[in-house]
């Protein structure tokens, strides 16, 4: 297997290679939003972020933060070993839809109980997300959720090459 050798780390940024394994939860400073089909869906000053090993961090919203149906249930589920079992959710808005384009954790595994009632999109599939102004950029791969911001250095897992990590 291949080490990943870190990035260097600049001003203001925090090498995903510091975040521990199993993740950590931590609060997140300053408004998150989601806009798909030109349309603001989700908005908050209350998300948390889940740490792993070199992943940028998933950003959890409060499922009360997204408008009047933008989340429907969505086929298909997951296992996580640190945070349990998820269920997905369809994503609406402007007229668009996404399918399992995000996830909860219905009943966290002991530990994460901070993510009950929060929902995690892919950022990949809306227009825009953003973090304290900040547009982000999607994780690298189609299975990951996180979100890539200024504040973050990798490499990344899901980028080419990333396979054995």
């Amino acid at each position: 297997m291949r080490h990943p050798r870190p990035d260097p780390v600049g001003p203001g940024q925090e090498s995903v290679w510091d975040y521990p394994r199993p993740p950590r939860v931590r609060g997140v400073d300053g408004l998150v939003t989601i806009t798909l089909g030109g349309e603001l869906i989700a908005t908050t000053q209350d998300a948390v972020s889940a740490l792993e090993t070199s992943h940028p961090p998933v950003y959890y919203l409060p499922i009360s933060a997204f408008g009047e149906g933008v989340l429907t249930a969505g086929e298909g589920s997951s296992f996580c070993e640190f945070k349990g079992a998820a269920r997905y959710f369809d994503v609406h808005g402007g007229g668009q839809t996404r399918l399992a384009a995000a996830w909860t954790y219905p009943r966290p595994n002991p530990g994460y109980e901070a993510l009950a009632d929060r929902v995690a999109v892919y950022a990949q599939g809306m227009d825009e997300c953003t973090v304290a102004g900040e547009v982000v950029r999607p994780q690298p791969g189609q299975f990951y959720g996180g979100w890539v911001t200024s504040s973050v250095a990798g490499p990344f897992k899901g980028e080419p090459g990333s396979m054995g990590w």
